[in-house]
């Protein structure tokens, strides 16, 4: 049988393996708690960064470019006038000038009375733009805007360039939409060197003395520009609220290396143009 002193031994034995076992176990105890500790702080560090960017994306995507806030003048100019009235009839000879963008025929060349007025609305999908065509300050312009308007050349077509900032102005008149269309003629000018442009003129667009066509802009600003281009009415100021809207809403700045301006956000169509002759 064993001694006392052996059986002390043996229980001494058994309980430093159970200690060694209990520290083992301890030491795997906290190897895995501090590994699950890791685990848990990656995922939260990584789950932050992921949605703060995925959380910043969509924001970024939603928010659109701001547009340059675009200052127009709410004070109409002085009616444009000849400082010496026009003979009464004077005559207007229409050019082949180039092939038509639309087929039309041209007016018939001959004498144009200088007297009156004519009133024109031009139905756009953003509103109607009333006109005033004076025959005292271009008859011969005049006569060719009233031919294209009732051949009806300038239906469904858009209005190609707005510039807003120096020159404020909408074109219009191209069937192409390209700012290079016409109506296949051409005719002179009819300016006079006192002439200033300002908010609420009706001007024929050009490409050079003798140029005109079918193009047109409409003033709804400042226009700091020498007088090469035939004025030929005036626009009413329910005709401008609807270009200052198509204006607010900016361009794209296609033209800016050029002529200026660009197409407008806001697309103007011309449905048709109503002339009371």
């Amino acid at each position: 049988m064993p001694s006392n002193e052996q059986r002390r031994q043996t229980a001494k034995r058994k309980l430093e393996r159970q200690m060694h076992r209990r520290e083992e176990q301890a030491k795997r105890r906290r190897v895995i708690t501090i590994g699950a500790t890791i685990v848990v702080v990656i995922a939260i560090v990584v789950g932050v960064f992921y949605f703060s960017r995925s959380g910043s994306a969509p924001a970024a995507q939603e928010q659109q470019p701001p547009q340059p806030q675009v200052n127009i003048p709410t004070e109409m100019a002085p009616p444009p006038a000849r400082p010496t009235p026009l003979a009464d009839p004077v005559s207007c000879e229409y050019r082949p000038d180039g092939q038509a963008s639309k087929p039309v025929d041209p007016p018939a060349n001959g004498e144009v009375s200088s007297k009156g007025t004519v009133q024109a609305t031009i139905e756009t999908n953003q509103g109607p733009i009333p006109l005033t065509l004076d025959r005292s300050l271009a008859p011969c312009t005049v006569n060719s805007f009233v031919n294209l308007a009732q051949k009806s050349f300038y239906e469904g077509t858009n209005c190609h360039r707005i510039s807003t900032e120096g020159l404020q102005m909408l074109q219009c008149g191209d069937p192409t939409g390209k700012g290079s269309g016409g109506p296949g003629y051409a005719f002179d000018d009819e300016t006079f060197p006192e002439l200033k442009y300002g908010r609420g003129y009706l001007a024929m667009a050009n490409s050079g003395p003798n140029t005109n066509g079918s193009q047109f802009f409409m003033v709804f600003g400042d226009a700091q520009l020498s007088p090469d281009y035939t004025v030929f009415g005036t626009i009413s100021p329910e005709g401008l609220k609807v270009i200052d809207d198509v204006a607010r809403a900016g361009h794209d700045g296609a033209f800016d290396s050029s002529a200026g301006g660009g197409h407008p956000h806001k697309q103007v169509t011309f449905n048709k143009i109503n002339v009371q002759a």
